[in-house]
């Protein structure tokens, strides 16, 4: 062996471990990092989704039942979409106050009804006026936009969950 060479070669006891720097580190522990992460946002949105629509209630069902309504009312004449939502909310209401008590919310009273079960405040008593008009009216009647039928929806998905938050 050249004696240069063996002359060069430090030992590792030679090195100042004080002037090492832990940071930045390296390449795999990022990718660790962003693992982990990634990991407690899953967990966090599935166990959120858990506690919000629990399994086998009908909160579930109801919420299930209108993401289907969105999906297929892009097929559906609005009309059509407005009947399925009107009947729906009124499936959820009987759910929640009973067959007696739904069955006196008709017109006004079941937007007003509407309007103070929704914390998100979305405006029942203007914009929901149509699933009172629409379904029992012959078609064509009132022209309605399948925008409006959207936002019914998505504002029904809110009512839906606000309220099983407050009222059950």
């Amino acid at each position: 062996m050249n004696p240069d060479l063996l002359a060069r070669m430090r030992d590792i006891h030679d090195l100042n471990m004080d002037q090492a720097s832990w940071w930045p580190p390296a390449p795999g522990w990022w990718l660790v990092a962003l693992g982990a992460v990634l990991l407690l946002i899953l967990v966090w949105w599935g166990l959120r989704n858990l506690i919000a629509y629990p399994p086998g209630t009908w909160h579930r069902d109801a919420r299930n039942q209108l993401v289907a309504l969105r999906k297929l009312s892009r097929q559906l004449a609005p009309e059509q979409s407005l009947r399925e939502l009107s009947e729906l909310l009124r499936r959820i209401a009987i759910t929640r106050i009973g067959r007696e008590q739904a069955a006196g919310l008709a017109d006004e009273k079941w937007l007003q009804w509407l309007q103070d079960q929704d914390p998100a405040n979305f405006s029942w008593t203007e914009k929901g006026r149509v699933l009172t008009q629409v379904p029992y009216a012959p078609p064509g009647q009132f022209p309605v936009s399948r925008t409006q039928v959207i936002e019914l929806i998505n504002a029904s998905l809110v009512w839906a969950r606000y309220d099983r938050k407050l009222n059950s």
